[in-house]
């Protein structure tokens, strides 16, 4: 079967690893790619923004199956114009991605289907006295989200009222866009976070390894919220016991729910979760594989990846393409450009990423592209450099033993992640 992959970032490429390795894969095609997925497989010469353009090189490369990436096609209704093309597509449906693409709208669904989740309220534009009076009511600290998409980056913990008011101000100025014309701001939760992906066919889902993914800038959680800097998998905090809560009690209603809401859930379910004495609550829903957790949980993964994405984008999950979902262990470190997540620099050679791979590494690319020397620097996370170990900590040292072999000015890099696994 042949497969077009849409997308340009390290969870693509990490995607592009996995599909194809699957046996029953045969082109694999991207767009709009990056140097690392292109050693993998062929360019799509296409915009992916323009369905049509899509639809049309499909049809003439005989595509089997479209496997979305990133959330932004998802919430602009790419899997609507394909599948009523008869094209099968991984991905949920524009009124399905409203869970990622509408923070408001999760919120609600989650009250709705009973899914335990913070306090919060929602508030428009036009509510701006409500919403700073409504800060006041609330403890510290307290979490202020853009209702819309923000690329990862329109969430605010605010420590201080000082903080929580000028965060409020900054989304209903326009920080973020249209995306902060509606703002949620809800309770801060205290726990361990955790990630889980479920593959789902709109009725039934499978779980793949339990991530921990590493918001802040900064070494010990500190700094600005960035899309991720790094993860790993298994998360020792998601035991047997919290696994089968969350399927109980979030992804089985999510699904369930979205099912009743006429909007069947076709896709990946990603549930960001706080754990904390036994319980979970969520703390956001995204419709798409994360990024970096997927680099880490595709790392430790048997099976037929394309194979179970294909059961599933036609509503008939094949659950046994699935060996192992979580064989040893996995750590991925980004590589950032210094600055990120706001300016930095660009176009500066990369080196050592085939001596970090022949020492055993998966190194994904992200932000990359290709100078007059080579590969270089086009983005804020430019690399995931990913060990792999029988055991957490093994998986640790290699990655930051393969870290170690890559070079570009201004890298930079966080120096703990997976030790809260460690522990």
């Amino acid at each position: 079967m042949h497969i077009l992959l849409i997308g340009s970032g390290g969870r693509e490429h990490a995607l592009a690893k996995a599909i194809k390795e699957s046996p029953g894969t045969g082109a694999l095609y991207c767009t709009p790619g990056n140097p690392g997925i292109f050693q993998l497989a062929e360019k799509a010469r296409l915009n992916p923004d323009d369905f049509q353009a899509v639809k049309e090189f499909c049809k003439n490369y005989q595509i089997g199956m479209v496997v979305v990436g990133p959330e932004q096609p998802l919430a602009d209704g790419i899997a609507d114009y394909l599948a009523g093309n008869g094209i099968a597509v991984f991905g949920p449906s524009q009124k399905a991605a409203r869970l990622e693409s509408s923070k408001g709208f999760a919120k609600e669904f989650m009250r709705k289907y009973s899914i335990p989740t913070a306090e919060y309220m929602t508030f428009p534009d036009a509510d701006i006295k409500l919403a700073h009076d409504y800060l006041d009511s609330r403890e510290l600290p307290v979490v202020i989200k853009a209702d819309g998409l923000a690329a990862g980056k329109g969430v605010i913990i605010a420590e201080t009222a000082e903080a929580a008011h000028e965060a409020l101000d900054d989304m209903f100025g326009g920080k973020f866009g249209e995306a902060g014309n509606t703002v949620v701001i809800e309770d801060f939760m205290q726990g361990e976070e955790a990630s889980i992906l479920a593959i789902s066919d709109g009725t039934d889902f499978v779980t793949l390894a339990s991530s921990q993914d590493h918001k802040r800038a900064f070494d010990g959680d500190e700094g600005p919220n960035t899309g991720g800097m790094g993860a790993y998998a298994p998360a020792p905090v998601v035991t047997g016991d919290i696994i089968k809560e969350v399927h109980s009690e979030v992804i089985k209603p999510a699904i369930d729910g979205m099912a009743n809401e006429g909007s069947p859930f076709i896709g990946c379910l990603y549930a960001g979760l706080m754990i904390k004495d036994g319980g979970v609550k969520v703390v956001e829903f995204n419709v798409r594989f994360g990024d970096p957790e997927t680099q880490a949980v595709l790392a430790v993964f048997r099976g037929d990846f394309a194979g179970l994405l294909y059961s599933a984008a036609i509503g008939k999950l094949d659950k046994s393409k699935v060996v192992s979902k979580s064989e040893g262990s996995a750590c991925a470190v980004v590589l950032a450009s210094s600055g990120y997540p706001g300016s930095y620099g660009k176009g500066h050679k990369i080196t050592g990423i085939e001596d970090a791979e022949e020492g055993g590494a998966i190194v994904y690319q992200a932000g990359t592209g290709i100078g007059d020397n080579g590969i270089v620097t086009a983005g804020g996370r430019v690399l995931a450099v990913t060990g792999v170990g029988r055991s957490l900590k093994q998986s640790i040292d290699n990655a930051y033993a393969a870290v170690d072999k890559i070079s570009f000015n201004n890298k930079y890099f966080r120096k703990d992640i997976g030790s809260k696994g460690l522990k």
